[in-house]
């Protein structure tokens, strides 16, 4: 596995986010825009064996997954298998990651589900808009994400453009709230699947209801389905943790003991296959029989989808539903869609370039995935965005370069071309265990104790985001970010204050000073200077303020009149050169500051009415105007 291979990242040399100085059209512009043409010159035998297997793996991992997935979206199989393959051979043009593998997941699924109401012509449409946005996110260069989504981190950077308010809006959603929504999503799709699991049919989709419904009508569960489930999931847990647990294989072992673990290590890692194969065959036996004591996937449309562009309207035994009604139902689906795919897309990403040491540009990942959307509803695809279990699948794999989707592309159209016959004989309980056991690792028990263990409050957003995605997604999403926004208010409103005590009184915020905390520090500055008996001097250290607004200057000339009626100084240390142009160009009067701390409080303790020692008023003057002119 040829870690030290990072063709993409070190061929991109400037480094993603960072605007070029060539023109647009020179060689560095143009692998910025096709990072195929950095890495495809100097490739190799040895990168096509080591894709070709990683493409292989990914391929036999996303075939089941993909067949899953449609049952969480709400839709037909074969739009799992649909949206599969198109962002391979996209990515393998535009792609900036190795490691990145575009299609369905579970997360974009459930929001599938939830706003295209389980109909593929919404689905379709939905992901051609969600394309829509997203490239113009990119071509806009609107992507500026902090290394914090889903959990993951990265070195991977980008710029911010004078137009990134959209980027610049999700840095406010925290990771409480990324961790309360996908600890949802995995109760919810996991959840969601236990009616297959245990063969009950007639459940209502919506959450609550399901749940109702499952407890109330547990007695009707089918014995084989919940045996060949509870199968399912144990022969999947025991493949992983197989997986987690074979050691590498060196080149310095005998033949017999590579060979040995190489089985091992590719039956593990298509764990998903082998054990869909095996229901199917568990299945087809009953079927020969002539007795099935399974639910099963049934009638997958055959053969390649074909190519059409997507459905601006719908017709009904009703009327014809127009684009503009299509719209309207999906709502706030086509703000969620696209900013949750280009979250979770571009974490992964960042998690894997860092992991591996290379970097990738957000803003052409965002193209990548928004011509992936694009053009996958030209073939009935529905949104999809990076996943997480395949990515690793990949780099486990050893992938060198992005040419591992075309084998993984190719092997899901030869799926649809020739085997879609035999995905009727795969049993719904097969297919829920594969669901579960991908999404388990989504609910993240360990978050609840880091939170009380770090800091408590940051658990109200992600308590608010958990419970209020069950009952409506963007409400869970936008709750939490407007709890983590009053918290950061909050804490900027009332700043922690240090005060030292002593011959004269220092007060030293401990962060930085804008205008809803004006009023807090006047109440402080006033109780503890200047409401007690004899007033004191004061000192108001500025170290930590690097910036204020007019509503903070108006403030301070205030108490510095309060403070000379009550014949005490108040003294402004530690100002930083933005800060103290501000204040020289308010004209305080009374207005004083010093260098250091020693010499505010040397000049304090002086007499009333000597003049502050290192203080002139033409040197006042001389400073101003210099700080003026800078």
């Amino acid at each position: 596995m040829p870690s030290s291979v990072t063709a993409l990242g070190q061929a991109r040399s400037s480094g993603p986010g960072m605007a070029p100085s060539a023109c647009c059209c020179s060689p560095a512009a143009l692998q910025r825009r096709l990072p195929i043409l950095a890495w495809l010159p100097s490739y190799s035998l040895q990168w096509l064996k080591m894709d070709f297997v990683a493409g292989l793996s990914v391929g036999l991992t996303a075939i089941p997954q993909a067949l899953a997935y449609a049952e969480v979206a709400g839709l037909p199989p074969q739009y799992g298998l649909y949206s599969a393959f198109m962002g391979c051979f996209v990515y393998f043009f535009l792609g900036t990651s190795r490691d990145v593998t575009l299609g369905p997941t579970a997360i974009m699924s459930l929001l599938v589900s939830f706003y295209t109401f389980h109909e593929p012509a919404y689905a379709v449409l939905l992901a051609f808009l969600s394309g829509c946005i997203q490239l113009a996110m990119g071509v806009l260069r609107l992507a500026h994400i902090s290394p914090h989504p889903l959990g993951l981190g990265g070195a991977g950077t980008s710029s911010m453009s004078p137009l990134g308010w959209p980027g610049f809006l999700l840095d406010f959603i925290s990771y409480p709230v990324i961790k309360g929504f996908t600890s949802a999503a995995a109760v919810t799709i996991g959840f969601g699947q236990i009616k297959n699991l245990l063969g009950l049919q007639n459940i209502p989709r919506p959450f609550f209801l399901q749940v109702y419904h499952t407890f109330l009508r547990i007695a009707e569960t089918r014995v084989g389905d919940a045996v060949l489930g509870l199968v399912c999931m144990l022969l999947l847990l025991v493949l992983k943790l197989m997986r987690d647990h074979v050691p590498p294989v060196h080149p310095e072992m005998p033949p017999g003991v590579r060979l040995s673990r190489g089985l091992v290590w590719a039956a593990t890692t298509a764990r998903n296959a082998l054990v869909v194969s095996f229901a199917a065959l568990v299945a087809y036996s009953f079927e020969v029989t002539g007795y099935q004591p399974f639910i099963l996937t049934g009638e997958t449309a055959e053969g390649l989808p074909p190519v059409r562009i997507p459905p601006f309207s719908v017709t009904t035994a009703n009327g014809t539903i127009s684009f503009t009604e299509m719209v309207q139902d999906m709502g706030a689906g086509l703000a969620v869609v696209p900013l949750m795919g280009l979250l979770e897309s571009i974490a992964v990403a960042k998690a894997f370039a860092s992991q591996n040491n290379y970097r990738i540009d957000a803003n052409q990942e965002l193209l990548a995935i928004g011509l992936t959307n694009m053009l996958g509803s030209l073939v009935s695809s529905y949104p999809v965005t990076g996943s997480f279990g395949r990515t690793a699948v990949n780099a486990q794999s050893g992938v060198c370069t992005p040419a591992g989707g075309l084998v993984t592309g190719v092997l899901v159209l030869l799926s649809l071309d020739y085997l879609t016959s035999l995905f009727y004989y795969i049993p719904k309980s097969a297919l829920a265990a594969v669901i579960i056991m991908a999404v388990a690792p989504l609910f993240d028990t360990k978050i609840f104790r880091t939170l009380w263990r770090v800091k408590r409050l940051d658990l109200l957003p992600l308590c608010v985001t958990f419970l209020l995605c069950f009952w409506e997604v963007q409400y869970g999403i936008l709750a939490g970010a407007l709890v983590s926004l009053l918290m950061l208010l909050h804490s900027a409103a009332r700043p922690e204050t240090k005060v030292s005590e002593g011959p004269v009184l220092v007060l030293q915020p401990a962060s930085g000073l804008s205008f809803p905390a004006m009023e807090a520090l006047r109440e402080e500055i006033l109780s503890r200077a200047l409401e007690v008996s004899p007033p004191r001097c004061l000192v108001l250290e500025c170290t930590h303020v690097c910036s204020i607004d007019y509503t903070v200057v108006l403030g301070l000339g205030e108490l510095l009149q309060d403070f000379q009626k009550q014949g005490v100084a108040l003294a402004f240390v530690g100002l930083q050169v933005p800060v103290l142009r501000v204040l020289l160009s308010a004209d305080l009067k009374g207005f004083q500051y010093f260098s250091t701390l020693e010499e505010a409080e040397k000049h304090l303790r002086q007499e009333p009415g000597t003049q502050p020692y290192n203080i002139r008023e033409d040197s006042i003057l001389d400073q101003k105007v210099a700080l003026l002119k800078a």
